[in-house]
């Protein structure tokens, strides 16, 4: 992700169905793609687009209500599959208990789409680079965000204020950055005898465990699958 969590702001993402989250992570891999990458071997990868980006759009829905789990989830009908039934393409919708849901959509034969949107009652957020900031060699990255919107306030010509954009800059590209990461975490284990950080395993194993009743969903035929919270 380009823009770092802890930059974002905070979106309420309350108790109600009026929680809504969105993301779409499509490219056009092409033929060569298709045919010969691990991507698409069942006996190598074997999680097709759901596994390479429909990883990146679920981690992005569970970081938005705080990894917090959903009950169940339920694939759309017609996912895209290849003759050795990897997905191509496919989608979900993804639902809790207290009401918020969850859609996103992954392709490998759609034009190149990284976006995300986050809607809560008193704001949103959209970021249109998820993953791969489209100048990656900058350390910088970019989302709109709305809250609180004074309708009295609407400037003449005007239905809705413009979204306010921010700019996040780094000193580094998130290449950088995760290696920098990864290195400093090492380092308090092994220099300050500190515990590893649990909610990188969490967040990992959350995000699997979703993916997972994705692709069950799918291969039911579409039906609701519920996760079970181990």
């Amino acid at each position: 992700m380009c823009v770092a969590a802890s930059t974002m702001p905070a979106i309420p993402i309350p108790a109600t169905a009026s929680a809504i989250i969105n993301s779409c992570m499509a490219y056009n891999a092409g033929p060569e793609f298709l045919k010969n990458s691990i991507r698409m071997k069942p006996d190598l990868d074997g999680l097709g687009a759901l596994g390479d980006i429909g990883w990146y759009s679920i981690q992005a829905i569970l970081w938005s209500v705080n990894y917090e789990l959903p009950k169940s989830v339920l694939a759309f009908p017609k996912a895209t599959l290849n003759e050795d039934n990897v997905i191509i393409s496919c989608g979900s919708s993804l639902h809790w208990e207290d009401g918020k849901s969850a859609t996103f959509h992954c392709s490998f034969l759609s034009y190149i789409t990284f976006d995300v949107t986050i809607l809560g009652t008193k704001g949103s957020l959209r970021l249109h680079d998820l993953v791969l900031p489209f100048e990656e060699s900058f350390g910088y990255g970019k989302y709109s965000e709305s809250s609180e919107i004074d309708y009295g306030k609407i400037e003449q010509g005007m239905w809705c204020p413009k979204p306010n954009e921010h700019v996040v800059e780094t000193e580094f590209s998130q290449d950088v950055w995760m290696i920098k990461e990864f290195a400093d975490l090492v380092g308090k284990i092994k220099r300050l005898e500190m515990k590893p950080e649990k909610k990188w395993s969490d967040g990992s194993r959350k995000t699997q465990l979703v993916l997972d009743a994705v692709k069950e969903s799918i291969q039911r035929g579409y039906e609701s699958v519920e996760i079970v919270k181990s």
